[in-house]
C-alpha cells in the first residue's frame, strides 16, 4: 500500500465564503462576561473574528504546512493525512505523534523540526527521529469521513497498518495527548512487540482486561476513566499528600470539559448543523477551550499566539471536519478497549509519564507505576493539555531525554 503525496490547498471559493461569512457574523448580546464565566467573551471573539478576516493569510498557513512531508493513504474507505519527516542523524527512531480534540495535527508543527533535525535546533543528531504525525480520521485532513463508527479503538488497528505496513517500520515510538494518548497506550496494550516506548502529555494507561461493561456517557470521574483507564478513577486519598492538589485541580478543570462532553456524546449532529454553518461559532467553541485547558492567567494567548489558533480554527473550518471530530466522542464513549492479547509483555512496553501542571488528568504516580512500565516521570514547571503547542521547547527535550535511553 503507497501513500500519495499530499497538497494542502483549499479552493478560492471556500476562503471567499468564509469571508463573506465573516462579514455577517451577527454576535449575541454579552453583559456582565467580563470575566468569561458564561462562556466565550464578546469583546475577545470580535477582535479574534477581525484578525481572521481581515489579517489573517490562510495561504501563508498553507505554506507553512506544505513545507513538510504530506501524505494521503486510505484504509478500507477511511482516509488518512499523515505529515512524515525523515530524521537527519545516524539512527533515527521512527515516533509516531497523534493528537486529540480540539487539537489538529498542526499542534505538533514546531517539535517536528527539532525532533528530526535537533543538530539543526541545537541538539545532537544522535537524538534524531523520523516523525509522522497523522490526523485521526474525520479530523482536518483526513476528510472525508463516511465510515461509521471509527473511534479510538479502532484507530489503533489502523495507526499500527499505517506504521508497518505503509512506512515498513517493524518497530517504532508513539506519543500523544488526549485521544492521541489513547491511541498511544492502546498500541502498546495491543502491539508491545512493535513499541519501543510510550511518551503520553495525558496519563492514559492501557487497558490490560476486558472491562466489566462498556463506558456511558456520566460523571466526571467516569469520564476521566476513559481517558485515563482504572487508575484515574481512584479517590482523592489514593494520592500522596504532596499530589492531592493535583486532583483537587483535576475536579475543578473538569467541569469546563462537561459542556461539550455532554453534548459531543449524545447528540453531535445537533450541534454540528450550527458550528458547520458559522464560523463564528466554530471559533468561540474551540478557542473558548484552548483558554480553559491551557496554562495561562486568563489570557489564552499567553499560552499560544493568535496565528496558531487561526490556524487551528481555519483547519477546522476548511475542511468541514467538526461534525466528524464530535462524533468521534460518541463512538469511543461507548466503545470499550479490547483487553492486552498478551498483558505481560504489555507491562513490559517503558512508559513516559511527564505533569504539565495545568493538564486535565492527573493520576497517582504509585498507582501509575502500579499499572504500566513507568521508566520516566518529568514534574513540569508549567503547561497544561496542549503541551506540544504549549511548551514546545519542554516537550521535545523530555521526548529526547525519555527515548535516549530506549535507542
Amino acid at each position: 500500500m503507497q501513500p500519495e503525496p499530499f497538497t494542502v490547498a483549499v479552493p478560492d471559493e471556500a476562503i471567499a465564503d468564509l469571508h463573506a461569512r465573516l462579514d455577517r457574523s451577527r454576535l449575541p448580546a454579552d453583559f456582565a462576561n467580563e470575566d468569561w464565566r458564561f462562556g466565550m467573551n464578546r469583546e475577545y471573539l470580535e477582535s479574534f473574528l477581525h484578525s481572521w478576516r481581515h489579517e489573517y493569510d490562510w495561504r501563508e498557513a498553507e505554506a507553512r504546512i506544505n513545507a513538510f512531508a504530506n501524505y494521503k493513504v486510505e484504509f478500507e474507505g477511511v482516509p488518512v493525512h499523515f505529515i512524515h519527516e525523515r530524521g537527519k542523524g545516524p539512527n533515527p527512531v521512527p515516533l509516531v505523534l497523534s493528537h486529540g480534540w480540539p487539537w489538529t495535527f498542526w499542534d505538533y508543527g514546531e517539535v517536528i523540526g527539532p525532533l528530526t533535525d535537533p543538530e539543526a535546533h541545537g541538539g545532537d543528531a544522535a537524538d534524531a527521529f523520523d516523525v509522522v504525525v497523522p490526523s485521526l480520521p474525520g479530523f482536518g485532513f483526513s476528510t472525508p469521513l463516511r465510515v461509521d463508527g471509527l473511534q479510538t479503538s479502532a484507530t489503533v488497528d489502523l495507526w499500527a497498518r499505517l506504521m508497518t505496513d505503509v512506512l515498513g517500520y517493524e518497530r517504532f515510538a508513539a506519543g500523544g495527548g488526549d485521544f492521541g494518548a489513547m491511541l498511544s497506550s492502546g498500541l502498546a496494550a495491543r502491539y508491545p512487540r512493535r513499541v519501543r516506548g510510550v511518551y503520553l502529555t495525558l496519563p492514559s494507561l492501557p487497558a490490560m482486561s476486558a472491562p466489566a461493561e462498556a463506558p456511558e456517557p456520566g460523571s466526571t470521574r467516569q469520564l476521566v476513566g476513559t481517558l485515563s483507564g482504572p487508575a484515574a478513577r481512584t479517590p482523592r486519598e489514593a494520592f500522596a499528600p504532596d499530589e492531592r492538589d493535583r486532583y483537587d485541580l483535576m475536579e475543578r478543570r473538569w467541569t469546563t470539559a462537561l459542556a461539550h462532553i455532554a453534548t459531543h456524546t449524545t447528540d453531535p449532529q445537533t450541534l454540528a448543523f450550527a458550528l458547520h454553518d458559522s464560523p463564528a461559532g466554530l471559533a468561540a467553541w474551540l478557542v473558548e477551550r484552548r483558554r480553559n485547558w491551557s496554562d495561562n492567567e486568563g489570557d489564552v494567548e499567553q499560552a499560544f499566539s493568535r496565528r496558531f489558533l487561526l490556524d487551528t480554527v481555519s483547519i477546522y473550518w476548511f475542511t468541514e471536519s467538526f461534525v466528524t471530530t464530535a462524533r468521534w466522542y460518541w463512538h469511543t464513549f461507548r466503545t470499550p478497549p479490547p483487553p492486552a492479547p498478551d498483558p505481560e509483555a504489555a507491562r513490559r512496553v517503558p512508559f513516559a509519564l511527564p505533569v504539565y501542571p495545568k493538564e486535565m488528568v492527573f493520576v497517582p504516580r504509585a498507582a501509575a507505576e502500579a499499572a504500566v512500565n513507568v521508566a520516566h516521570w518529568t514534574e513540569h514547571p508549567r503547561g497544561g493539555h496542549f503541551a506540544p503547542s504549549e511548551e514546545p521547547e519542554l516537550f521535545v527535550e523530555d521526548v529526547r531525554a525519555f527515548f535516549r535511553t530506549l535507542r
